[in-house]
């Protein structure tokens, strides 16, 4: 019987480390300080860990330095298209095998990539996918980064249909609870955000992190001087209801998320989102869509925006989307309150879009 898969430390990779690391990981292999430039150079403007691209490293260096420092973290084992191939969902298996997701969606404007930072999540929210699934454990900086890598190398190769492009929008709403994997998120958004060679060089404001309201890391995020946008995964503005829809809401109530979101604001001066999926006849009540609008017009204008998202179900699931009517009465109570409210695009649905979806499928 074969042994079950080492859980540990994913290897070391050229991602995890900070730019003087870098150098510092180069010359122990006998290597010029310059050399980790170079590899920067590669890696994050090239968009390769490929050996055979780096014409510019002596034929000698390129194999001991890629061995070393761009072990494979991330091997693709399927992908789904929808929208005319434009939606391009992901399943990835890690070093041990654990399963992760992301998708990436390219618009007529913009590009988007939907990120995972946990393969599962220990949230356990009764009516997502991944919530089902339980937390496996936390992925290092690299391996987000390499998802990162892998589909902006994608949409520079021209592969998602209306040719060649950048990234220019990363969410981290994939699998997992963001803020529950703190290092490695930050770490990953300041790869993100260094300018070339050392990181990506996208705009912090083009980078949105998700939470269900870890109101101590919500502050320390605050605190961080790098102006991503929150969005805070509501789902309900009563506690009675938040603690069966969000079970963590019993340590963190809904008005001591929605401080913690307002003080994200005050700090940063990035307007926060809130992520609402309507369930039908769960929290879809127009009562509830005046609370909302009344507990957020209570800490301010101008602050927060409303996403209502209809919900994707999973297979199998008593969770399903609210009637259309149902939406737009939601909706129009929202902006009664002055509260901006723009239905959230959910594309990929036929493919099951939500993440957590083709993991399960493939655990099962």
């Amino acid at each position: 019987m074969a042994a079950p898969p080492r859980r540990g430390k994913p290897p070391r990779h050229f991602a995890d480390l900070s730019p003087e690391e870098r150098v510092a990981a180069v010359t122990e292999l006998g290597e010029k300080p310059f050399r980790a430039k170079q590899l920067a150079t590669h890696y994050f403007s090239h968009l390769t860990a490929d050996p055979q691209d780096m014409t510019d490293l002596p034929a000698g260096s390129r194999d001991v330095l890629t061995d070393a420092l761009f072990p494979p973290l991330l091997t693709k084992v399927r992908t789904m298209e929808a929208d005319g191939g434009t939606t391009v969902k992901t399943l990835w298996h890690l070093y041990d095998q654990v399963k992760v997701e992301s998708v990436l969606m390219r618009y007529t404007s913009r590009t988007t990539l939907c990120v995972s930072s946990q393969a599962g999540c220990g949230m356990a929210c009764p009516f997502c996918a991944t919530g089902q699934l339980g937390l496996t454990r936390n992925l290092s900086t690299a391996e987000i980064v390499e998802q990162i890598r892998q589909a902006a190398k994608s949409l520079a190769d021209g592969e998602i249909p209306g040719g060649p492009t950048r990234l220019n929008n990363l969410v981290f709403m994939g699998m997992g609870e963001p803020l529950a994997n703190y290092k490695a998120v930050i770490g990953t958004v300041r790869q993100a955000v260094a300018p070339a060679p050392d990181g990506l060089g996208m705009s912090a404001r083009n980078i949105t992190v998700s939470t269900v309201g870890l109101v101590p890391a919500m502050n320390k995020l605050a605190k961080e001087g790098i102006p991503v946008t929150l969005a805070l995964s509501l789902h309900a503005p009563d506690d009675e209801l938040r603690s069966d829809l969000v079970p963590i809401n019993t340590r963190w109530s809904v008005d001591e998320v929605l401080d913690a979101a307002r003080g994200y604001f005050d700090a940063t001066g990035r307007r926060v989102s809130i992520e609402y999926a309507l369930i039908k006849d769960m929290n879809d009540h127009a009562w509830r869509a005046d609370l909302l609008g009344e507990k957020l017009t209570a800490r301010g204008q101008g602050w927060v925006h409303v996403n209502p998202i209809p919900l994707n179900p999973t297979p199998g699931s008593i969770w399903t989307a609210s009637d259309q009517d149902v939406e737009d009465e939601f909706v129009a109570r929202l902006r009664g309150h002055g509260i901006p409210t723009t239905i959230r695009d959910t594309r990929g649905s036929d493919i099951d879009g939500a993440c957590g979806q083709l993991a399960a499928e493939e655990s099962a």
